[in-house]
This record gives structure tokens, sequence and C-alpha cells, in this order.
């Protein structure tokens, strides 16, 4: 009877102490960010999926190059020349974390066109700011189905549809140059008498872009939904087809629609592009961007 108390006492220590190693090893393991296995990760220590494009350096700047007061006017510094190592990856907690220095007007590019996706990514500002943008807001912004060579606007980012990514602006729209869309959008006027554009999901759609025949290339998201300075904040965007859906901590708060490319006098539709993250005079931080295949729009923000 004692041999079979002990041998009984000893298969219970061995099964829970089996258990035991078990959880510790699952706590230990990072956290999987996506169960989808068809997701992937664009940040990686060597920023091997993207490619950089330098812009004009402010006169400001230390570095010894040709240097412009106007930097949207100036020589740009051109393809995988970041000089001043404008965009780097640091860690934290073992993390991968772009950091954007914003000295120098720059795109960080990836290599590949994406289309049908849901993007991710989560930001959070730094602390310094510098010319020409010093005394004004901390901005940035992410770029989306761009289009075309480098530097189509202001000799640094290429046509694109911008997620704004500025203080008190995240998730405005901006047509950059050559690629547009429409957004459904409620027209108001500024003190100065001039119209601007405001989100709206009951509204006409209104064509924005930068140009002749256009009333404008921007419209303002609907609702305030960033964090303070310092936290981090969750971006998303979903692009299906020419439409997309921007989201700022889990709320819709711009979408656009019949997105278009304007090439030789010819408008075609845009279902796919490069991807641009803007360094803008503001430092800050970007990590877990990830791109995830869709094949069809949550239904809890088609009508958001």
């Amino acid at each position: 009877m004692a041999m079979q108390s002990f041998k009984k006492v000893f298969f219970y220590t061995v099964i829970t102490a089996f258990y035991l190693l078990l959880f510790v090893s699952c706590k230990s393991t990072d956290v999987v960010k996506n169960t989808n296995s068809s997701t992937i990760y664009l940040f990686d220590e060597k920023l091997s999926n993207w490619e950089i494009w330098m812009g004009a350096v402010h006169t400001s700047v230390d570095l010894n190059v040709e240097k412009f007061a106007d930097v949207k006017t100036g020589k740009p510094l051109g393809l995988n020349k970041d000089l001043k190592n404008v965009f780097s990856i640091i860690k934290e907690n073992n993390e991968p974390v772009l950091k954007v220095t914003g000295e120098i007007y720059g795109g960080l590019t990836t290599k590949q066109e994406y289309g049908n996706y849901h993007l991710s990514v989560q930001f959070k500002w730094g602390e310094k700011k510098w010319e020409p943008r010093l005394y004004t807001k901390r901005d940035s912004g992410i770029l989306y189905h761009a289009k075309g060579p480098h530097g189509a606007f202001w000799n640094v980012w290429m046509s694109s549809l911008e997620f704004q990514v500025q203080e008190g602006d995240c998730g405005d729209f901006i047509a950059l140059t050559d690629v547009f869309g429409d957004v459904p959008a409620e027209k108001k006027y500024a003190k100065n008498g001039k119209p601007f554009f405001v989100y709206n999901p009951n509204a006409e759609l209104v064509p924005l872009k930068w140009g002749p025949g256009f009333e404008s290339g921007q419209a303002s998201k609907l609702g305030m939904f960033e964090k303070p300075n310092g936290e981090w904040n969750t971006l998303e965007i979903y692009c299906l087809g020419s439409e997309s859906i921007h989201l700022v901590n889990g709320k819709v708060v711009n979408r656009v629609k019949n997105a278009r490319y304007l090439k030789n006098g010819i408008v075609t539709p845009v279902t796919q592009g490069k991807i641009q993250i803007q360094s803008e005079a503001a430092e800050v931080y970007y990590k877990n961007l990830s791109i995830t295949p869709i094949t069809f729009f949550p239904k809890k923000y088609l009508n958001q």
C-alpha cells in the first residue's frame, strides 16, 4: 500500500510539474499579435521592406550639402541618401520601433505595392521639432496607394492618398498630386470665407484634389479620438478596391471612395500602390505595422 501511495504521489507530482513548466513557457513567449497567418509585419532591424527618399535639406540642418530656405522647391537628396539617419529602427521591450527624427523631409517607402488590405500601426509623438515647422503642429503622415515617381509632391513624396498624422488632425484625408478620390463630406466655411470639408457618412460625395476644377483636396476627420502626446495610438486603414476607411483608436473618422490616378491626361482607378511614412519636421515613432489581406469591409465599420 505504501508503495502504491508513493507511485500515485510521484505520478501527480510529475504531471503538475509538466503543466507548470508548460504554463511558464507560454507566458514567456512573445504574445501573438495577429492570428491571421497571412498577416505580414513590415518593420525589421534592417528596414528590408523599404527604401528611403530624402527631400531638400533646410538651411538650419547641420550637414555639408546644398541647403535651401524653401524645402518644398529645393533639390532633394534623392533615393537612399538618408545622411542624417532620419529613419531608423530602435528596440523597445525587444520590439522593433521605427524612429523618425523629422529633421529632413523624407519618405520611407515600401518596395512593393499593396491592395485589398487592412493596415494597422501604432504611433506616438516624440519631443523634437525642426524647421520649417518649428512653431507649428507636429506633423507626419501615412501615404497609401502611392503611384508614379518619388518627389511628385514638394520634391519629396509620391502621388498618393494620405492618412494625415498631425496633432489634432489624425485621420484627415489629403489627396497628394495626381492620386485623388471622393469623400462623403459636408461643406463648411472658415472665418476668411474659404470652404473646407468635413467627413460625414450621410453627405454627398465630394471629389477632392488640389488643382483647377476642385474646391479642395482635403477632408477633415469626423471626431477627435487621439490620445495625449507621448501615448501610443492605433491607426488603421482598410483598403478594398478603390475604397478606403480611416480609423483612429478604433473609431471611423474618414472614408475615401473612387480612388483614381491621373497620368498623362488619363484617369484610371487605383486599387493598389506603395505605402510611405512621412518625415515632416517632427519626431515620431511607429511600431507593429502590419498588413492583412481582406476581401470585405467589417460590417461594424460600414455605417459608423
